[in-house]
């Protein structure tokens, strides 16, 4: 099913019931209405607008509720078991947004922050420059999450930081796109950040859904990373742009210029831990010290010695150390009270 890219111009909620079975997506990503005026910012923010297509279809705010219990409901139903779905809201309606999720299944991964550049300028108060991003996994099946897709497990950059740890954060800083002089949506999410999602949480050849297609970004990059694609867009003007520019995407373009991840994992990461081992690698971590490495180097000899990763070796140094300054506590502690016995029969 949907082995070509599919898309309909058609409202998300009855056209989810009309043509998705269920459990068939294998990753929703979307950027729902904001329910914020969002077809007059122009008027707000002095927003030059001559190259937007017109027709953006907005929610009314009292309506934004109803809006969104229905349209995640349809989500829920349509993920495969072990699916995610990653949805980008403001502030204004985040509680709606929580609680229609909150009356499913989905399950909560992460509430990302996504940070950007250039927010609205305020004088009176902070200035806003991020959306949420609201990660959910609909549970009972295998979940994809692909740890070391973007940075290998041992990869460090300044500081000695573990990249792969830095990338995985749940606040990103990502700059948004601006194509001056190009036919553009109202708003279009950066493609950085669409590749991050899709690479973490799809495979290639996994079924992408976009409920709310807009710029058609989301099903862009999807077709690009060699995934397949679905999604609704309800304003014809938009529909009709996009799904023109859609016929020149080509399928798995974008792969070549993926950044590679440096290694694999430590050969027995994951594995379970053998007899003494904890209490080696504390000695020998004791002893490479005493001779006078640093500790990065330490720990990149005790990681091709021992074949493990680097949090795995400081979460088991320190639990040792932990464990030998109790058992020197509870040695103290005994000779004490045998001492003060020994006072009280003297």
């Amino acid at each position: 099913m949907f082995e070509k890219p599919v898309f309909f111009n058609e409202d998300c909620v009855e056209g989810c019931r009309r043509h998705i079975p269920d459990g068939v997506v294998d990753l929703i990503v979307t950027d729902p209405p904001y329910g914020i005026e969002g077809d007059r910012l122009h008027k707000h923010y002095n927003r030059k607008e001559e190259f937007v297509l017109d027709g953006y279809v907005e929610v009314p705010a009292d309506e934004y509720g109803e809006f969104s219990r229905k349209w995640i409901a349809e989500a829920e139903r349509i993920l495969r078991p072990g699916g995610s779905i990653y949805i980008v809201s403001g502030y204004t309606n985040l509680i709606h947004v929580l609680n229609a999720l909150r009356a499913t299944r989905l399950q909560e991964v992460n509430h990302i922050v996504w940070k950007y550049n250039f927010g609205v300028h305020t004088t009176r108060k902070y200035v806003s420059s991020h959306y949420h991003i609201l990660f959910y996994r609909k549970p009972g099946g295998s979940a994809t999450f692909n740890t070391h897709c973007r940075f290998g497990a041992s990869e460090r950059g300044e500081g000695n930081g573990s990249l792969n740890y830095q990338d995985r954060e749940d606040v990103w800083v990502i700059n948004r796109e601006y194509k001056p002089g190009k036919t553009k949506n109202k708003n279009e999410l950066p493609s950085r950040l669409l590749m991050k999602m899709i690479q973490y949480s799809s495979n290639e050849g996994d079924l992408v859904c976009d409920l709310f297609l807009g710029g058609f970004s989301t099903a862009r990059i999807a077709l690009g990373m060699n995934r397949r694609a679905v999604g609704f867009e309800l304003s014809k003007t938009a529909f009709a742009h996009q799904a023109r520019e859609m016929a020149t995407v080509e399928r798995g373009a974008l792969l070549r210029d993926l950044r590679v991840p440096e290694a694999g994992l430590p050969p027995r990461q994951g594995l379970p831990w053998g007899s003494g081992e904890k209490e080696r690698i504390a000695s020998r971590f004791a002893a490479l010290g005493a001779s006078g490495l640093t500790k990065k180097k330490v720990m990149d000899v005790l990681s091709r010695e021992f074949g493990r990763g680097y949090w795995s070796l400081e979460k088991v140094i320190k639990t040792q150390v932990l464990t030998r300054r109790s058992g020197v506590t509870r040695q103290n502690d005994l000779f004490a009270d045998r001492q003060a016995q020994g006072g009280r029969h003297g």
